[in-house]
């Protein structure tokens, strides 16, 4: 058994030692600190050279008349003081709003309709959910390029089904009074498998002992739905909501590919009418412009439904 004295294995380290050991650590954290940053440098400088760089470059464009070939000149708020008084601007918020009001309600309640159809205990309900799901994985591209086939109003297969039935040929995507509508219903196609999934995964939370106990106290479906199931969603809807805003709000490959803005402008959405500006009439700074006027609304949009959210977490927080 060792003989030194624990009055001498507890003393303190003597003052040399004790600094070598902190340079040491702080050699140590130096060395983990550059380790770190030789993993994440790489993506810091992808993420500054594609996003904060651009973002800050062209709110700088937005000030200036410019159309990337000569030398800009700087205006001031002269961008925005014309898109005030644009009337093509207008009839792009226009086409915007509309194609918004239509998409984003339409979505939730066909992806919650489809949600409550397909929460099922029934065979095949596996192979159905991924055929619903199966258009959110396909490109608005190649959406456009098909239903172009489709809608075309000589060739495709839709006037040909009409002639069948004895109804006139339609313009389709070729008529003013039908496009926009129509864009609309290509997109929820696509869109609400996504809608769908994510609402299925919250009625599986739902607890099935409320359910159970609604169904006992004498509710039916309808009052089920709306007093037990509903606010178990109502988290879910309301990330939707701002999901599906900001997707319709950005809505551009779809009509780029099938109706460029046609006919008549009937199709021209906001982020178009920015793509026209910048790379069609090379006004830069005025598609800039344009560009922060939509960045704005998301901004709204997204600062007013973070406030709902909010509102409602404290509702459920009081409520329990």
């Amino acid at each position: 058994m060792s003989t030194i004295p624990r009055a001498l294995t507890l003393a303190p380290q003597a003052p040399g030692v004790q600094a070598s050991t902190r340079r040491a650590a702080r050699r140590r954290a130096r060395r983990e600190r550059a380790t770190a940053w030789a993993f994440i440098g790489p993506s810091v400088l992808v993420i500054l050279g594609l996003s904060i760089v651009p973002v800050v470059w062209s709110l700088l464009l937005s000030f200036r008349a410019d159309d990337l070939v000569t030398p800009g000149r700087w205006v001031g708020l002269d961008n925005y003081r014309a898109l005030a008084q644009d009337p093509n601007f207008r009839t792009a918020v226009g086409n915007t709003l509309l194609y918004t009001a239509l998409y984003v309600p339409l979505s939730l309640v066909g992806g919650l309709a489809l949600a409550l159809a397909l929460n099922r205990r029934i065979r095949f309900i596996g192979i159905y959910r991924t055929l619903v799901f199966i258009p959110f994985v396909v490109s608005a591209t190649a959406q456009g390029v098909l239903f172009s086939f489709i809608l075309d109003p000589d060739f495709g297969v839709a006037n040909a089904l009409l002639h069948h039935l004895g109804v006139a040929k339609q313009g389709f995507l070729s008529d003013p009074n039908q496009a926009l509508y129509l864009l609309v219903l290509i997109s929820l196609w696509n869109s609400v498998g996504f809608c769908v999934v994510v609402y299925l995964a919250a009625l599986q939370d739902v607890p099935p002992e409320l359910v159970e106990s609604a169904r006992l106290d004498g509710a039916n479906r309808r009052q089920i739905l709306r007093h037990v199931t509903w606010p178990a969603l109502t988290p879910v809807t309301v990330f939707l909501v701002l999901w599906q805003l900001i997707t319709a709000l950005q809505v551009f490959d779809l009509i780029y590919v099938t109706t460029k803005g046609g006919p008549l402008d009937s199709t021209t959405v906001v982020v178009y009418f920015v793509w026209q500006q910048a790379f069609q009439l090379f006004t830069a700074g005025y598609g800039a412009a344009s560009a922060y006027v939509l960045a704005v609304a998301l901004l709204v949009a997204g600062g007013a439904l973070h406030l709902v959210r909010r509102r409602l977490g404290r509702t459920e927080g009081a409520a329990r």
